[in-house]
């Protein structure tokens, strides 16, 4: 018989939940899922775990944390009931809080996947440290996505032996085809206009190659970032500023077909990683991933997990992070020798194909789930 998998995530809607969705279709269980934002009047259940979910949040803002975790622990404790889960899954640490108890109340086994915020940033990690440490005496599992995450989790009683380091893992069936040597010096960045992902650091790096290139090698070489997010405006108003007009695009949201299509058209990939003011930081992005996936060499920053996929010197170049002029000069070296994006670009290619993709990290949850799975112990 299948193993029945009850999942509870934040929302369903949001774009950074896309590989959230990916994940759950490609695991072998019988799985029923619940989001937070979700409360259709043709589904009573769904309905009233939207409704607690939005009573949980409210308390949560009043300060009033321990009681934040009962409406939705009340809701999912009845939900439990009603569909008789082998195990629970919820994605998201500060999600998890809200419906730990009924981990507790049912004697289920319970996984839970951290992706980034939630183990880092002030409004998560510093607001609910002390709920955090209560979910820890209740999980079976911890997922993920670097070994700085792992020891944060470790620090806060997680359990050692049922924690693995598994980022998200990039798509074989999309990311593929790039071919660096031969491309135009085109530079391409992917990610959320937001301050963990540095686009304005990018930008700045960007400015400062073109003035360790010869003018004929600055006039053709593109920087394009796809993304949307609350620094997209300013970092419109820093290319005009630095007179980057005619060389940096700045299109906005693309779907993965068209962020896989442009990959196969660059010479390399660009992300400016770094600790955001209030402590948000990355696990393992999945664009650098997916562009490595793709067969394009990384410069990046020794930020989060990038260190563990990206080796330095042979997959990509990383620099500190804040080292703009670092950058420039790792994103000039690419746009120069074309053989060796080419060469490291391969090199990215065999890493991540061997040990990154969605099929690496589906198999790992899955035998995750399986060992805690009440028929498998």
């Amino acid at each position: 018989m299948s193993i029945r998998l009850l999942v509870f995530a934040p929302t369903r809607r949001a774009p950074t939940e896309t590989f959230v969705r990916v994940n759950l279709q490609g695991l072998p269980f019988e799985i029923t899922a619940y989001f937070g934002d979700e409360r259709p009047l043709s589904n009573p259940g769904r309905l009233a775990y939207g409704i607690a979910i939005l009573f949980s949040k409210a308390l949560t803002r009043l300060g009033l944390l321990r009681l934040a975790t009962l409406p939705g622990s009340l809701v999912a404790w009845i939900l439990i009931h009603c569909h008789q889960p082998d195990v629970l899954m919820v994605e998201f640490g500060f999600h998890a809080v809200r419906i730990m108890e009924a981990a507790a109340w049912s004697d289920i086994p319970l996984v839970v996947h951290f992706r980034g915020s939630d183990a880092s940033a002030q409004n998560r990690l510093g607001l609910l440290k002390h709920r955090y440490r209560r979910l820890m005496a209740i999980v079976s599992g911890v997922i993920v996505k670097s070994q700085p995450m792992r020891r944060t989790l470790l620090a806060l009683g997680a359990p050692d032996t049922q924690l693995i380091v598994s980022p998200s893992g990039a798509d074989e069936r999309l990311f593929f085809g790039a071919d660096p040597e031969n491309s135009s010096p085109l530079i391409v960045a992917v990610g959320r206009f937001v301050a963990k992902k540095g686009p304005l650091q990018t930008i700045r790096a960007f400015a400062a190659m073109r003035q360790l290139l010869p003018e004929a090698a600055a006039l053709t070489t593109k920087l394009v970032m796809v993304g949307d997010g609350p620094l997209l405006e300013e970092a419109r108003q820093l290319v005009g500023e630095l007179a980057l007009v005619s060389s940096v695009s700045l299109p906005g949201l693309a779907d993965r077909d068209q962020v896989a299509i442009l990959l196969r058209q660059a010479r390399c990939f660009v992300q400016h990683s770094q600790i955001a003011a209030d402590g948000d930081s990355e696990g393992s992005p999945v664009s650098v991933l997916e562009a490595m996936l793709s067969g394009l060499p990384i410069v990046s920053t020794r930020h989060g997990g990038i260190p563990e996929v990206v080796q330095d010197s042979v997959s990509g170049f990383l620099v500190d992070e804040g080292d703009v002029y670092g950058m420039a000069i790792a994103m000039a070296r690419f746009v120069q020798d074309p053989a060796q994006a080419g060469r490291m670009g391969a090199a990215a290619q065999k890493r991540v194909a061997t040990q990154f993709t969605v099929h690496h990290h589906l198999t790992q949850v899955r035998k995750l789930v399986q060992m805690l799975a009440p028929d498998q112990l």
